[in-house]
């Protein structure tokens, strides 16, 4: 069943009643087409003392390390869209432990919910997302070649408080606070 909003030819911008921003509105039935920031879903996830990551695929960052993580999915919570990134990107079935950050990416309107997780088992390959997939201890990943910063945020706060629990999920570095 298709939308009769997904095209945007009824639409024109106006700043509907009670708002303080122009919005597609459709002109037939006066429906808000909002535009809202993108979720990421992901997780710093670990076997053992060591770190899944995936070496990406695809643009942007082609052959670049990175946790694995993605957009979220309709009707999916944040933790289901870890999961479910974790198995697309490495096959790996994960156990979400709790919530670790919380970064956002203001210049492309992204939000980043970042897990810890652990790995059920080291049966893990590439999906189809990933050129190769490996568990690296701390000292073995590859820093220069992480994708994103993001990426270097979520390893190191999940360094941070490795083995701890009860912690407030982090935000962006200060450095990083309106990027």
């Amino acid at each position: 069943m298709t939308n009769p909003h997904d095209e945007h030819e009824n639409f024109s911008t106006a700043i509907p009643d009670g708002d303080d921003r122009e919005r597609l509105v459709c002109r037939e039935c006066g429906f808000i087409n909002y535009q809202n920031p993108k979720i990421i879903a992901g997780s710093v996830v670990t076997f053992g003392d060591k770190i899944l990551l995936c070496r990406r695929s695809i643009e942007p960052r082609k052959g670049k390390w990175t946790i694995p993580a993605g957009f979220l999915e309709v009707h999916e919570t944040p933790a289901e869209g870890a999961m479910r990134e974790a198995y697309e990107e490495a096959t790996a079935s994960i156990e979400i432990l709790d919530l670790l950050a919380v970064y956002t990416v203001k210049r492309i309107s992204q939000v980043h919910m970042m897990y810890r997780a652990k790995l059920l088992s080291d049966d893990i390959k590439p999906g189809i997302e990933s050129l190769e997939v490996g568990l690296f201890t701390w000292e073995e990943i590859p820093w220069d070649d992480l994708a994103f910063p993001s990426v270097h945020w979520a390893l190191g706060h999940f360094r941070e408080v490795e083995g701890k629990a009860g912690f407030a999920p982090f935000t962006n570095p200060a450095e990083w606070a309106d990027v």
